[in-house]
């Protein structure tokens, strides 16, 4: 007898190569490849190195400097490494010159989004726009499919047909980008409809980096069972429930989590999920305050934020995961100056309740704590627009839970 057939999965090993430049000092190049291995993971991927290189500004070429490109080429042929992704997009050049040097496949930051994007769709709506966002960004990289030509012997007859052929994919992808344009055209005018018959209920959105816990909060507020996982881009699909607090009903949305270096396909891509957060009427700020490089992540969110128009809402910080936020307490003969690094759980909340009038909370959604504290802040940050969209409505409020 044979041997048996195995079902395992054998994963793809990958090494990463980062920057260290005037955009981004070592430490901060140090989270991003951290943040690009959790990616990988979340790909399905195996990470067996990670390289740095200090330069200027990426080289226009290479990305990486030739020296720095061979000991990277050197290590994936000597451990038969299955694909190097890079934390920046490259662009068709720089990739088309990787690959002449490299004995596996080149990703970059980018194509692995879009790669996990695509794995994540669940429904037809979020698959188109998956699509789009891929085939916006294959189209200037197409040439990188035909260099086999360059290999060929006896050239007449050979670059001719070659670039008839790249002509002819790029018409095949431009028609079919133009075809699910107008497909999300139509479904954005019957989200829209979607919207409107919502009535003039007050709208929360819940926003954030990805895996900071929307989903499980959003489960635990409205009761529903949105798919939440410890892993990047857990939700794609924007999900609205309905919400009583009190006998205050008002709708709350799930939507898409943000990243540092989204690829800017992805956001037009997203228009119509995005669509949920510049119509809503409050944001609700999720945060994860036990990461290290949280305040990174807020700046991220808010810029993304602002570049879909929907900056100026009322905001309120939700701080999640405080039963996982570790205090590096300073030694009694450290005279040096006290850091936001070792600053306890307490002065953070004083820092954020303090900070432009915000509302802001500390929570843990996995341990259920303050979560009544949040609802109450809710009610009385939902009930100030409310009031203005039902002024004649004979509506008793009921605050903190039972008390008019």
């Amino acid at each position: 007898m044979g041997k048996p057939y195995s079902t395992e999965i054998i994963k793809e090993t990958v090494v990463l190569v980062g920057l260290i430049n005037q955009d981004q000092n070592e430490q901060q190049a140090r989270e991003y490849i951290d943040e690009l291995e959790f990616l990988a993971d979340t790909a399905g991927a195996i990470v067996v190195r990670k390289f740095f290189q200090k330069l200027n500004v990426p080289n226009p070429v290479t990305f990486v400097g030739p020296g720095k490109l061979e000991e990277i080429a050197g290590f994936i042929k000597d451990n038969e490494v299955d694909t190097v992704i890079f934390d920046d997009e490259l662009s068709p050049t720089q990739l088309r010159n990787i690959e002449k040097g490299m004995e596996c496949k080149v990703l970059d930051r980018t194509n692995l989004i879009l790669d996990i994007f695509a794995k994540r769709a669940q429904t037809a709506y979020a698959k188109t726009q998956v699509e789009l966002a891929q085939l916006e960004y294959t189209l200037p990289r197409l040439t990188r499919m035909w260099t086999h030509l360059e290999r060929q012997r006896g050239g007449i007859g050979m670059r001719g047909p070659g670039e008839t052929q790249i002509e002819t994919d790029r018409r095949i992808i431009l028609d079919k980008i133009a075809r699910l344009k107008e497909q999300l055209k139509k479904i954005d005018k019957q989200m829209t409809t979607q919207r409107k018959n919502r009535g003039k209920l007050v709208r929360v959105a819940l926003v954030g980096y990805t895996n900071v816990g929307k989903s499980t909060l959003m489960n635990l507020l409205s009761k529903s069972e949105v798919f939440a996982e410890n892993k990047l881009f857990a939700t794609l699909d924007t999900t609205v429930r309905k919400m009583v607090i009190g006998n205050l009903p008002f709708l709350v949305t799930d939507t898409v989590g943000f990243i540092r270096k989204l690829p800017h396909g992805l956001v037009e891509s997203f228009k119509s999920t995005l669509d949920e957060v510049r119509e809503a009427d409050i944001l609700l700020h999720i945060v994860d305050i036990s990461h290290p490089g949280f305040e990174e992540q807020i700046d991220t969110v808010s810029q993304t934020l602002e570049e879909i128009g929907a900056a100026e809402k009322p905001v309120i910080f939700v701080f999640n995961k405080i039963d996982a936020y570790s205090f590096q307490e300073k030694d009694a003969d450290d005279l040096s100056e006290k850091t936001k690094t070792n600053w306890t759980l307490e002065e953070w909340e004083n820092s954020w309740m303090a900070k432009n009038n915000t509302p802001s909370i500390f929570i843990s959604a996995k341990k259920k704590t303050n979560i009544d504290e949040l609802k109450r802040l809710l009610y009385t940050e939902v009930k100030k627009i409310h009031v203005t969209r039902f002024p004649y409505n004979d509506f008793l409020y009921v605050d903190d839970y039972g008390q008019e």
